[in-house]
């Protein structure tokens, strides 16, 4: 039986990828995809949300707004990565796959409390506006979720849009503090996995050669992104964060780290929306999540490229 799951989304590139590898996957059922501001500004990520859904052939998959800010601060966004549309690399048209007229909050509400308890996992890869909003408002979903499986945070690689914090926590570390806090089964994808999760120019041409729109879409808007990580970062390619989460989901023997404490700061001077992650276990404190550390780069790419290349 395909796992089942509700993905929330501010695509962005990478997210785009995640969000094809998961619907070229028959091993998961996508119930929908939800989008929030984050990486661009909500009229923006709903757009993209709609485009990778309609480009990956999957016109069966609902996709919904969500919140157009975050809990308690004014938005942060990242054009300065993702460009102006927050897909830049490819032109693609305008979507014909419509906008659910229902609030992406009330779908996951909806969805969980539809399911059978236990039996729909949440990937987040973008801020966590909607998850926390939902868990606000509906309390008896959160005992129902089966795991949330989230990009997000980092220790050893400390921040990329602070010193300090990944900006997923940054954009809205009220919303992260509440999620890690419910007591729901937490994987966690932080910048310490993704920043070796790195792409290379073979694979990027592999993926150009792939028959069919959605191989070259995947280069189009590597190229664009692959330009401002290897400039700031000195890498040879750029990380493919949001994917990580699928391939967990498909390949968790993919992936190293372990179950440790997770606490989100959200009064710092200079620490606002840091993972403040006990990967130690110096603190005494209950682990919270399954802390990842480590990924087979090779077994992530070849992965990618494979489910890829079964999309039109």
């Amino acid at each position: 039986m395909a796992r089942k799951i509700i993905i929330d989304t501010d695509p962005g590139q990478d997210d785009a990828v995640a969000i094809l590898l998961a619907l070229a996957s028959p091993e998961i059922e996508v119930l929908g995809v939800v989008a929030v501001a984050g990486n661009v500004p909500l009229a923006l990520t709903e757009v993209n949300a709609r485009k990778v859904v309609e480009l990956s052939g999957r016109r069966d998959v609902p996709v919904f707004a969500g919140c157009d800010r975050p809990l308690a601060r004014a938005l942060v966004t990242a054009e300065h990565v993702h460009g102006k549309t927050g897909l830049d690399g490819i032109e693609l048209p305008a979507p014909d796959l419509p906008l659910q007229a229902q609030h992406g909050v009330d779908f996951i509400i909806g969805t969980l409390r539809r399911e059978a308890a236990g039996t729909v996992t949440l990937v987040a890869i973008g801020p966590l506006t909607n998850i926390a909003e939902a868990f606000r408002r509906a309390p008896d979903i959160v005992a129902r979720v089966e795991r949330i499986v989230l990009m997000g945070g980092a220790y050893f690689e400390v921040g990329n849009i602070t010193p300090a914090a990944e900006f997923n926590i940054f954009v809205d570390p009220e919303a992260a503090a509440a999620v890690f806090g419910a007591g729901v089964p937490l994987t966690v994808m932080p910048l310490d996995v993704t920043h070796k999760a790195l792409t290379d120019r073979s694979w990027i041409e592999a993926m150009r050669a792939l028959p069919g729109r959605c191989g070259p879409a995947v280069a189009g808007w590597t190229d664009f992104f692959e330009r401002f990580d290897t400039a700031k970062y000195g890498s040879l390619g750029a990380p493919l964060h949001d994917p990580c989460t699928i391939a967990w989901l498909l390949q968790p023997e993919l992936f190293s780290g372990r179950e440790i404490n997770v606490e989100i700061e959200t009064e710092g001077r200079w620490t606002t929306g840091m993972t403040v992650a006990d990967w130690w276990r110096v603190s005494g404190r209950a682990s919270n999540a399954l802390f990842l550390k480590d990924v087979d780069r090779d077994g992530l790419f070849a992965l990618l490229l494979e489910r890829i290349a079964r999309l039109p």
